[in-house]
């Protein structure tokens, strides 16, 4: 697995059609919309409480990792199996379950059209790190889950680098969304790769994993409201996409990632 590309066909079934609901039906559709964020956030604060006694406990640190990246990733299963019974939001995520096994390490780069795909991505990669900005790290629904897991702060680039490759060294799952920000549009638009991916790659000795999420709404989009009711069903594809070995010039990989993604969203 580790030293084959995952690949999916490049041509897939189109994402189920879209419209607003009924004007009738807005208020109490908007009523269910926020019952899943607050449940949403019950959980995160759940977690986060029981993992800030956790960390005290007296084990290893691989031990306190496992332990809290398994208690996000079904935490946020959890949720989506509570979101897909509401009817208003659907995953399909299942081709990240191949991922799941991959004995070695690897860097799972993926494009951001909303804040939910990183609760996508951890929800099928229980064994997944994460490289997150500072401020979410000191977040009240986030920061002590985040720290019993060993998630990564970008704060400062050259710790982020040295903690990345330390992680993936040793056979983690690096989860990274290399725009450094939400993508500007569901419709495939993409910002700039930032540096940095591809020379953890190639100091980690490790390969990149594109994962390609699609959707055609909007929701928790770059200035997206969040009590704003979207078109629905919202719908959430992520598929894998090709696999790239690090390479010595890894300035042209992330030039050949960027094409990669563009070309393969249909931007």
């Amino acid at each position: 697995m580790a030293n084959e590309p995952a690949r999916a066909p490049r041509r897939r079934a189109p994402l189920p059609a879209q419209a607003l609901p009924p004007a009738l039906l807005r208020p109490l559709l908007s009523a269910w919309m926020l019952v899943l964020l607050v449940w949403l956030g019950l959980i995160s604060l759940s977690w986060n409480a029981t993992a800030f006694l956790l960390q005290w406990l007296p084990l290893p640190p691989t031990r306190r990792h496992a332990i809290g990246r398994a208690g996000i990733a079904y935490g946020y299963r959890f949720y989506w199996a509570c979101a897909r019974a509401s009817g208003l939001m659907r995953l399909e995520a299942d081709a990240l379950d191949a991922l799941r096994d991959d004995p070695g390490g690897v860097i799972i780069a993926a494009n951001h059209p909303s804040l939910l795909d990183a609760l996508m991505l951890v929800a099928r990669l229980p064994r997944s790190v994460c490289v997150m900005k500072g401020a979410l790290m000191r977040n009240v629904f986030l920061g002590a889950g985040a720290r019993l897991a060993g998630y990564i702060v970008n704060d400062s680039p050259r710790q982020m680098i040295r903690a990345a490759v330390d992680s993936l060294q040793a056979g983690g799952q690096l989860i990274v969304f290399p725009e450094g920000t939400r993508s500007p549009g569901p419709g495939g638009t993409l910002h700039p790769l930032r540096p940095g991916l591809t020379l953890i790659a190639q100091r980690a000795g490790v390969p990149i994993q594109t994962v390609l999420i699609e959707t055609d709404s909007p929701y928790l989009g770059k200035g997206w409201p969040l009590w704003r009711l979207p078109p629905l069903p919202i719908v959430f594809r992520a598929r894998l996409g090709e696999r790239f070995p690090p390479e010595a010039d890894h300035e042209a990989l992330l030039a050949r990632l960027e094409d990669y993604f563009r070309k393969e969203l249909g931007e």
